[in-house]
């Protein structure tokens, strides 16, 4: 497996080859889905190079969760043609999940799951798929196009019926219609925050193994302001921590992809925040497999605990 000259980290002591990482990063430049602002193409690379800022300690959990080792891979070609894309996007997770790496994948705009999820349900069967994110993603084309960002829920359904949808603030009347007609498991921004719905409940329906993704524009423009369809009134920090790892307490995570930051060379906070919620991410599922039995803290783990 070829990996990639900019790694996530960039950490080298002590130093990490493919066969002991139980971590493989890999960066999806692609925004041919993209309907708005542009810039996702480059968020890959400015991720990566953020992520060399970061403590690499975790004030929370106490540990350095790089000891799990983290590579990342060298991006694939990329194709023009969408429906290529998928599939090329497909082929390289695949290759990865069956080499045992807990597989997270940066984009990129958010029509890139489909291959992602697509190959977590051919590796599992029955998989269970999280959304975060501003837009309920339900439709069945846009601006003519199946492969729109726009439509990524929609087709994820193709491959499962098992999701929930959290933080949703922006749909169409079709999409509303959609939800309710099929009562799809939506969680709105606003009810999240009233407690409208009961989340917790939501989460013990869904099967595990849980795949999750995560549109950046779920997050409020204080904390991430660089993305290609923003919407304002959304996560907060310190809110978003506590959901994403009230996800991983309860559910079986197998692999999570983040999506829709648009590069900006005027905002760096955006892709640090993106960075560092990666890594955060990263100790959440550590931690889950410590709670879990798997590995006694702070034991290096094998790549073997996260599949």
């Amino acid at each position: 497996m070829n990996l990639y000259s900019r790694q996530f980290l960039d950490w080298s002591e002590p130093p990490v080859n493919f066969q002991s990482a139980a971590v493989a990063v890999l960066p999806i430049p692609y925004e041919g889905g993209v309907s708005y602002g542009r810039g996702t193409a480059k968020a890959p690379d400015s991720v990566i190079e953020s992520s060399r800022h970061l403590e690499l300690y975790d004030e929370v959990l106490k540990a350095e969760p790089h000891r799990m080792g983290i590579v990342t891979i060298r991006p694939p070609e990329i194709p023009e043609n969408p429906a290529l894309l998928e599939n090329v996007v497909y082929l390289s997770v695949r290759d990865l999940i069956n080499a045992g790496k807990f597989t997270v994948m940066i984009g990129g705009d958010h029509s890139i799951t489909y291959g992602y999820v697509k190959a977590f349900v051919e590796k599992y069967g029955r998989i269970s798929v999280i959304q975060l994110d501003a837009h309920a993603d339900l439709r069945k084309t846009y601006d003519g196009s199946p492969f729109s960002h726009g439509c990524i829920m929609s087709r994820v359904r193709e491959l499962t019926r098992d999701t929930l949808q959290i933080g949703i603030r922006s749909m169409s009347l079709g999409e509303a219609d959609r939800i309710s007609s099929e009562n799809l498991s939506v969680c709105t921004m606003e009810e999240y925050r009233t407690g409208g719905f009961e989340l917790k409940s939501a989460l013990v329906r869904l099967p595990d193994p849980a795949v999750l993704t995560i549109d950046v524009d779920v997050f409020d423009w204080s904390v991430i302001r660089s993305t290609g369809t923003p919407e304002p009134g959304g996560l907060l920090w310190d809110e978003a921590l506590h959901l994403i790892k009230t996800i991983f307490a309860r559910k079986k995570v197998v692999g999570f992809d983040v999506v829709e930051l648009s590069a900006d060379e005027t905002d760096r906070n955006s892709s640090f925040a993106v960075a560092k919620l990666i890594y955060k991410m990263l100790g959440f599922k550590l931690a889950s497999s410590v709670a879990q039995g798997l590995i006694n803290w702070p034991e290096k783990p094998a790549g073997s605990i996260f599949r």
